[in-house]
């Protein structure tokens, strides 16, 4: 008679195969804070996350798959980080850049990382789902709790280029382009324009 694993067995597997994922994200994103997504080597990655190679690739087929996977982490800290402390401005405009702010320090602090990450949503074989977690955040704080699928196109449009706004100014800060308080500047004044209504 065949035997099914039991719910509980089933969960610890799950629970392991979580860890496991997140070790090699977490390897992923330390070397690529040193030295880059050219520092995410396959096989590095592996020695560094404690996994074979092939479970590694198991996870993660390819390394812009991986690169993807990183990308994620920091929406998920970032939004962590939002539940923690909403933006407290008092206008639709004022929240939004106070997110993109906050996400700004959070990423200029391993610049690295961040040049990578930006590197990669530009130059993406793969879908990522930065730039539309980022305009689903962005609606959610602009316009109470507002989902992507409840806006309308019109909100979705102005919430996504806002996004990219904000995408084109961290590249331009990692440039050595533009500085902190330039970006905040010019951040303000698009998400004036763009997200008043909204």
């Amino acid at each position: 008679m065949e035997s099914h694993p039991t719910p509980a067995g089933h969960s610890v597997r799950t629970r392991s195969q979580h860890q496991r994922r997140k070790r090699i994200v977490q390897a992923a994103a330390a070397l690529a804070s040193r030295g880059g997504v050219e520092a995410m080597q396959m096989r590095t990655v592996a020695e560094r996350a404690g996994v074979a190679l092939g479970t590694l690739y198991r996870y993660f087929p390819s390394k812009m798959d991986l690169v993807v996977a990183v990308v994620g982490e920091e929406i998920d800290l970032l939004e962590s980080s939002i539940e923690r402390r909403p933006p407290s401005a008092s206008t639709p405009a004022g929240r939004t850049v106070d997110v993109l702010m906050r996400a700004t320090r959070g990423l200029m602090r391993e610049p690295e990382l961040a040049d990578a990450l930006i590197r990669s949503l530009i130059l993406a074989e793969v879908e990522t789902p930065f730039g539309d977690r980022m305009t689903g955040l962005l609606l959610r704080v602009a316009a109470d709790g507002l989902s992507q699928e409840q806006a309308s196109e019109e909100q979705l449009t102005l919430a996504s280029s806002l996004s990219s706004v904000w995408v084109h100014e961290l590249l331009e800060m990692l440039r050595g382009r533009r500085g902190y308080e330039q970006i905040q500047r010019r951040i303000e004044i698009a998400a004036e324009r763009l997200i008043t209504d909204i």
